[in-house]
């Protein structure tokens, strides 16, 4: 991997990896779209390059991370789903990795199910819906197991935890930003696990790319957060549903077929 095509996906990392749109999906496509050779380090990169997005919540909410105890106790509990099933599927999933037609099939049924939702969910006001401090143990781990259905490439880890806390009754933004903040051990789970077990792919040559890339999704995640909290403000995920069902029909019939 050359410095240009980490520096890519490192900007796609940090577009997206806070979005409802699948980040590990989309480096999936665009290393296909640009010919990345699909290699064992392309896979680690893939998913070890996420601790730079990771690194701009801990920058934005360091202080909920370190002061807020009770906050943190509800993550660590919806973080034990994930951990489970990453531990018990761990190669499933690296082989999902080099599937396209499973993240282009998981792009579009999310696109359907999060436009399905946002049209029939309840009509009740933002404004009368829960915010984080009536966030219980129980709802916590339930958002953990929409969480883990996000192993399969092409789902999205905060799609899915966004779209489990709003069925759950929570406040768009407040849910938002809990994904923001559980992500943070999520995301530092599954890299460590990948590093460990593939830490002799860090030669001199991808360490360097795996910087450029560290370094490039950290400053684009930064403005990323920023966005969508304003944009969740005022809109729906209408929008994301029908990108992600336009972007896997590109795929489908321009690149895969």
């Amino acid at each position: 991997m050359d410095f240009f095509q980490s520096f890519l996906l490192g900007i796609v990392e940090g577009v997206t990896e806070f979005l409802p749109i699948s980040s590990t999906g989309h480096m999936i496509l665009v290393a296909e779209l640009f010919h990345i050779p699909d290699t064992e380090f392309l896979k680690t990169f893939e998913i070890t390059i996420q601790l730079g997005a990771i690194l701009a919540v801990v920058v934005l909410y360091w202080r909920k991370l370190l002061l807020d105890w009770e906050m943190m106790k509800r993550i660590i509990v919806a973080l034990l789903p994930a951990l489970g099933v990453g531990f018990l599927f761990y190669n499933l999933i690296r082989t999902l990795l080099g599937s396209s037609i499973t993240v282009v099939a998981s792009l579009f049924i999310g696109g359907v199910i999060l436009i399905l939702f946002e049209v029939f969910r309840s009509k009740q006001e933002e404004k009368t819906r829960a915010d984080l401090s009536t966030l219980s143990y129980k709802k916590a781990f339930l958002i953990g197991l929409f969480q883990a259905i996000s192993v399969i490439p092409g789902v999205s880890r905060s799609g899915a935890t966004i779209l489990g806390g709003m069925l759950l009754g929570f406040q768009r933004k407040a849910i938002v930003e809990f994904s923001f903040l559980l992500a943070v051990p999520t995301m530092v789970a599954a890299t460590t696990l990948d590093i460990v077990k593939h830490a002799s792919l860090f030669d001199f040559g991808n360490i360097q790319a795996f910087i450029v890339g560290f370094i490039t999704s950290f400053f684009v995640a930064l403005l990323s957060i920023k966005l969508l909290l304003r944009f969740v403000e005022t809109h729906t995920f209408i929008f994301f549903g029908v990108y992600r069902i336009v972007i896997a029909l590109f795929f489908f019939f321009f690149i895969i077929s």
